[in-house]
């Protein structure tokens, strides 16, 4: 699993990607030009200190890694976690993060 690091590749998601949200993630989704996916996650400072964050971080990458098989592989895809992710459980934000990957795939049949 490659991780997204740099503020450019960012950049380009947001401003070139589609997106699709729920309550507790917003997953934005544009191919990139290798055959994996790749992943970046976003915690805003709004969300609580570093502790809750990096919480949530490692909830959405574990999230991310045990399900690989359900993302398109040849994209590249940025997570952000929003305020109440914060009180969801990791269940729950599994199940968000599955939601708008369901979403995403609806937005890309068009």
């Amino acid at each position: 699993m490659i991780t997204i690091k740099k503020n450019k590749e960012f950049r380009k998601v947001y401003n070139h990607g589609y997106s699709a949200a729920d309550k507790n993630v917003v997953i934005y989704k544009i191919k990139n030009s290798s055959s994996t996916a790749r992943f970046g996650y976003t915690v805003s400072k709004k969300i609580g200190k570093a502790v809750v964050r990096n919480k949530i971080r490692r909830r959405l990458k574990e999230i991310c890694r045990l399900n690989i098989d359900k993302f398109d592989q040849g994209y590249d895809y940025i997570i952000i976690a929003r305020i109440p992710a914060k009180r969801c459980s990791y269940w729950e934000l599994q199940e968000s993060v599955f939601k708008v990957l369901k979403k995403l795939k609806r937005k890309a049949g068009r």
